[in-house]
């Protein structure tokens, strides 16, 4: 008995968007298995695509649809003898090998979005834009060690930054961990060094943001800033101080605070970056009363447990609108700190980035370890910790090095 093919619409399986997965389906012995595609289509579209006479853009996605099949009839005839074992060999090794970088952005993209993933959407969205630039038909099969440095010297010469190409590159190393792991690809294909041993493989670079906190005097200057009663800049330099003195709080984790999260004088919360991890670690702050009177005077009145803190979201908001209206707090933060600190004549950066940095550097000045460090900032390993005190510690260094010629005593 002769296996038979055939493309199918997983009806079985549809997405929230109400479109289903293309797949190649194989039948041997009255037994069926099903080997997804790329193509994720509604019904009428995929009638469309496979019937009779398909036309214009229904033309090319039969071709293509029709390729998985092709390569599964060319697969069973030259198997002597039919066996899912021997099939599968031969059809799954590498068969997003051909297929466009491009397309798995797509997937990839769709997916985070429909997970109210936005940020890191974008994140994708960005880094598909810009490999398209540089090679419009990038297929997997083509990305080696040699083409991911020639597109590392392309960026820089438009003016790049190394933290960009990273960005851009781990998106792509991704979109490679997930082709393997789908099988869809060999391990042997894979560009990106992993160790030390992997000499011949590409290394992302490794480009670290010069992360400069604020010295307490400077800090003091903020807390002691007077702002007009009901202000922006009143607003802004509250919510500056809120962020620093709960653990650095990022923008998001603030705006999605609800009463549910206080206990007294103890707010507890997970970060959303992190919530979906199985190891993700509830965070801890002592409210301070600063911060109290900062929720008094800003926050929103507690109607019950689940009430936000602060009237920036009310719940119903999409992803998309969600990240928007996070976006907006964060632009009037930073815009207003940015004035307030040429008023103070302040030199260094005053974002609500650089209000959690600054925490993490008083802390670690004040002999708190690394380890306590990061589990007040909620980050999963030590690593990213350092990097936050990278440029304390060069700073510190700078300051006792500068003792070797201080002969000022002596006089």
């Amino acid at each position: 008995m002769e296996a038979t093919t055939a493309i199918v619409l997983d009806k079985w399986h549809p997405k929230a968007d109400n479109t289903c997965r293309v797949s190649l389906r194989v039948t041997f012995q009255r037994e069926r298995r099903y080997y997804k595609t790329k193509y994720t289509l509604t019904e009428i579209d995929f009638n469309k695509a496979m019937g009779e006479k398909p036309r214009g853009e229904y033309k090319d996605l039969q071709l293509q649809l029709l390729k998985y099949e092709e390569k599964a009839r060319e697969v069973i005839d030259k198997i002597p003898f039919f066996t899912w074992e021997a099939f599968e060999k031969k059809y799954l090794q590498n068969r997003g090998a051909t297929d466009t970088v491009s397309l798995a952005y797509d997937d990839k993209i769709k997916l985070l979005t429909e997970a109210g993933r936005i940020g890191y959407a974008v994140n994708f969205e960005c880094a598909q834009g810009s490999l398209n630039r540089f090679n419009p038909n990038l297929k997997f099969a083509d990305i080696t060690p040699e083409l991911l440095e020639k597109y590392e010297r392309s960026m820089l010469e438009l003016g790049n930054s190394k933290t960009t190409i990273s960005m851009y590159l781990r998106t792509l190393r991704t979109l490679f961990n997930d082709a393997i792991h789908a099988g869809d690809i060999v391990p042997e294909l894979y560009p990106f060094r992993k160790n030390e041993r992997d000499v011949k493989k590409y290394q992302i670079p490794e480009a670290r943001n010069i992360k400069k906190a604020l010295k307490m005097s400077e800090i003091a200057k903020i807390f002691n800033y007077k702002a007009k009663a009901g202000s922006y800049r009143e607003m802004a330099k509250d919510y500056w101080i809120f962020i620093y003195l709960s653990n650095g709080i990022n923008v998001k984790d603030l705006c999605r605070l609800r009463f549910e999260n206080i206990s007294g004088k103890v707010l507890t919360y997970t970060r959303a970056k992190t919530s979906r991890q199985k190891t993700a670690k509830q965070i801890q702050v002592i409210l301070r009363p600063e911060s109290l009177a900062i929720i008094k005077k800003w926050g929103n009145k507690k109607k019950d447990n689940k009430t936000f803190v602060f009237p920036v979201l009310t719940g119903k908001e999409t992803p998309e609108k969600e990240r928007q209206l996070v976006q907006q707090l964060t632009r009037v933060i930073n815009d207003n700190m940015r004035k307030i600190a040429e008023e103070l004549e302040i030199n260094q950066s005053t974002t609500s980035y650089a209000a959690r940095h600054s925490f993490a550097t008083i802390l670690k000045r004040s002999g708190a370890n690394n380890t306590l460090i990061s589990e007040l900032l909620g980050h999963s390993n030590l690593k990213t910790t350092q990097s936050y005190l990278d440029s304390f510690e060069k700073d510190y260094l700078e300051e006792q090095t500068n003792a070797l010629t201080d002969f000022s005593s002596l006089k």
